[in-house]
């Protein structure tokens, strides 16, 4: 199932699922064509309304799949989606990353810490043995210097890597692979939390809590320092901004997709 893109708050989200998403992005990979992807959640859908430069670029994303289940619950109450799943960040990514190991498409890892990454590695290879990891590079935790991103770029197509996996949290993962997209003839691929859940540090909720968009709850429970902001601010503004497009209270007008360029983003 494929719909193409809907407004949702303003972000084009498409009505996809796993099936078609990960079709799309394996096409991408074996055509060889620069081809950017998110998976959003509500705090992802937020950043792009509360910053219009930032919403222009998502709106410039290939692809957006419904990460949260509210995000899926509106693209059926606003659109008539009929969307039974969402299409999840990390179950995104294990299924992007069995195709390519399947087709022999060698993926390169960016982002989070080399710890967590000493770790992902020897987890993905034990899931799929025939995976072939081209690079893996950790984030240096700071903006990019000028000509860094060639750099960075020069690093992945030298590897011989054919898709990009991009851990570096939200929104600053979107912010490098819409900058990065130009220098790359590949899929990006923003995972989110990706990285964390399948090298082991971070305990998926139970499928009940998933099902019913508990998922922030449990999120909370384990990192509340970090993340009370985004979830206690910002589910009740997604909700009665929802409520207002629904009504016709609020046009959500979509910004236009953008191609400006990006300077000193997080690398």
């Amino acid at each position: 199932m494929d719909q193409g893109k809907r407004n949702v708050l303003g972000v084009l989200v498409d009505a996809t699922d796993y099936a078609s998403a990960t079709e799309r992005i394996i096409s991408a990979a074996r055509e060889g064509r620069p081809y950017a992807v998110t998976a959003l959640a509500v705090h992802g859908v937020m950043t792009g309304v509360e910053d219009p430069a930032h919403g222009a670029r998502l709106n410039s994303f290939d692809l957006v799949t419904p990460d949260g289940q509210p995000v899926r619950w509106a693209l059926n109450l606003l659109h008539g989606a009929g969307l039974t799943d969402r299409v999840y960040g990390p179950t995104l990514t294990l299924k992007v990353v069995e195709r390519a190991a399947a087709e022999g498409l060698p993926i390169y890892l960016y982002g989070s810490t080399q710890p967590t990454l000493d770790r992902l590695v020897p987890a993905l290879l034990g899931m799929f043995p025939g995976l072939k990891i081209a690079g893996v590079e950790a984030s240096k935790f700071r903006g990019a210097q000028p000509g860094e991103e060639a750099e960075i770029a020069e690093r992945i197509k030298a590897s011989g890597a054919r898709i990009v996996l991009v851990g570096l949290g939200c929104p600053r993962q979107e912010v490098f692979t819409y900058a990065m997209r130009p220098l790359l003839d590949m899929p990006l691929l923003a995972v989110g939390a990706a990285f964390d859940y399948h090298a082991g540090l971070l305990k998926n909720p139970p499928a009940w809590m998933q099902k019913y968009a508990l998922e922030w709850l449990w999120r909370l429970g384990l990192e509340p320092k970090r993340l009370w902001k985004r979830y206690v601010l910002l589910n009740p503004a997604y909700l009665s901004r929802l409520a207002a497009q629904k009504t016709g209270l609020w046009k959500a007008t979509p910004a236009a997709p953008t191609g400006e360029p990006v300077h000193g983003f997080a690398v």
